[in-house]
This record gives C-alpha cells, structure tokens and sequence, in this order.
C-alpha cells in the first residue's frame, strides 16, 4: 500500500512540474511576441521590409 502512495505522489509531481515547464513556455514565447513589436500606421505588414527591384540569383 505505501509503495502505491508513493507512485502516485512521484506522478503528481512529474505532472506539477509539466505545467510549471508549459506556464514557462507560454510567458516566454508571450515575451517574444511583444517584442517582435507593431508596424508603424499606414504600413502594410504583408510587404514590410521587401525591397522593390531585382532580385539576387539562387546558387
């Protein structure tokens, strides 16, 4: 019977430890979405940072 308790408190644990790994995921890539930062007014994101000509050639 203890051996049980103790196999299901070890599982209890693994699971907290998931969910804290997880939470730190979600912050993280949260973080990195805010800094990704917005385009400025009247820019189309779509096309951001494309320079208009042409192109260099593929190796």
């Amino acid at each position: 019977m203890g051996n049980e308790t103790f196999k299901k408190r070890q599982k209890e644990v693994a699971r907290q430890e998931k969910r804290k790994k997880k939470a730190a995921q979600r912050m993280e890539r949260r973080s990195e979405r805010a800094d990704v930062g917005k385009p400025l007014p009247g820019e189309d994101p779509d096309i951001a940072g494309i320079i208009p000509g042409p192109q260099p050639k593929d190796e």
